[in-house]
């Protein structure tokens, strides 16, 4: 086999013995010497990481401006009451009144932060490259798109890859606990009887907080206060990432507990996703397709295996799961009701450039 050049980020350091040394080599002066090579990490562009971070903080303190003012006139939080930038437009001439959304917008930085930290963290711990967090800035109901880190070298054992994935969702489901309770003991009931545009749907972790604080009416009549709005976010984004697949958070713990039934409970995630997004919410079509196209694992050891606490611990995962999951994030959003919207949508936009056409060629 021919020998590859160097890469330039690559230097040989000759190693050196402690005791003291003969002026007469015990080898032949020309046997070649041990040579250890030390990879040296890219250098990070923590403008960048420093720049969407605070474009993420702009975005979502926006957004949370709208949720504080929607709250404050007793309204649900998430509304479709106007497009997604036309808050943008209007706050950006009235910066003063960005500061109510800070308390949505701090919370779930905070939440989202902590999350990827415990990722990041851990990875220091075991000598894993990964970047800083990176914030995705993004005009939609919550102002963004979340966070991520990267791993940029090679896990060293199955021990490792758990730490580094259930270290995450730990992280994030700690805070996200704490703004639930607090923030639902300051939300307030709806005012009227119309049915809210968007009718969200609660996972579990909502409904013992109602009931340990004596909420006295359905989840679905308050006016969620931005907090607890940022709560209910986080409690999405932990159980997205706990989805047991792929490379998600979740995927990492059932690989590191058993590299073997990985790729089985991979697609069983998949199919199962199937059906919700047909009977419950159409977004899990989308996360069906992006598990099965990032379904295989990175090459981890598989030994040694994975023993004792971490998978006490990995139950405890399971149990995040089952508080944090929201089978219908956004109600009467499922596959079989909105097909027919979309089909009549794009009859319509048919007919109506089908008589765009004739229109021209009559002119003509």
């Amino acid at each position: 086999m021919g020998s590859s050049p160097l890469p330039s980020d690559l230097e040989p350091l000759t190693s050196l013995m402690s005791e003291p040394t003969s002026p007469f080599p015990a080898t032949s002066e020309w046997e070649p010497q041990p040579q250890v090579w030390v990879v040296r990490p890219p250098r990070q562009r923590w403008w960048l990481y420093g720049l969407f971070l605070i474009l993420t903080l702009f975005s979502t303190t926006v957004v949370g401006a709208r949720m504080e003012f929607h709250y404050l006139h007793n309204q649900p939080v998430f509304s479709l009451d106007d497009d997604f930038l036309s808050p943008f437009v209007t706050w950006m001439a009235h910066p003063s009144e960005l500061l109510p959304g800070l308390s949505f917008s701090l919370t779930l930085m905070f939440i989202l932060f902590a999350h990827e930290m415990g990722h990041y963290l851990y990875a220091r711990h075991y000598r894993v490259y990964a970047t800083p967090p990176f914030f995705v800035p993004f005009p939609s109901l919550i102002g963004t798109l979340g966070a991520f880190i990267r791993i940029k070298s090679p896990i060293p054992s199955r021990a490792a890859l758990f730490d580094i994935g259930i270290a995450g969702p730990i992280s994030g489901f700690i805070p996200a606990c704490v703004a639930l309770l607090y923030g639902l003991s300051l939300s307030r009931p709806i005012a009227g009887s119309a049915p809210p545009e968007i009718q969200m749907g609660y996972p579990l972790a909502f409904h013992l907080a109602a009931r340990l604080l004596h909420v006295g009416i359905p989840l679905t009549q308050l006016s969620l206060h931005p907090i607890a709005a940022a709560a209910w976010v986080g409690m999405f984004a932990t159980a997205l990432n706990l989805l047991p697949g792929g490379q998600l958070d979740g995927g990492h713990i059932v690989f590191s507990i058993s590299p073997r039934l990985h790729r089985w409970i991979s697609l069983l995630t998949v199919f199962a996703l199937v059906p919700f997004g047909k009977y419950l919410w159409t977004g899990w079509f989308l996360w069906a397709v992006l598990l099965a196209l990032t379904g295989r694992h990175p090459r981890v050891p598989h030994y040694p295996a994975v023993y004792g606490g971490r998978r006490a611990l990995a139950l405890c995962a399971a149990l995040m799961l089952a508080l944090a999951f929201t089978p219908a994030p956004f109600t009467h959003s499922s596959g079989r009701e909105a097909w027919p919207e979309i089909r009549d949508g794009s009859r319509d936009t048919l007919h109506d450039l089908r008589d765009g056409i004739r229109h021209l060629l009559n002119r003509r």
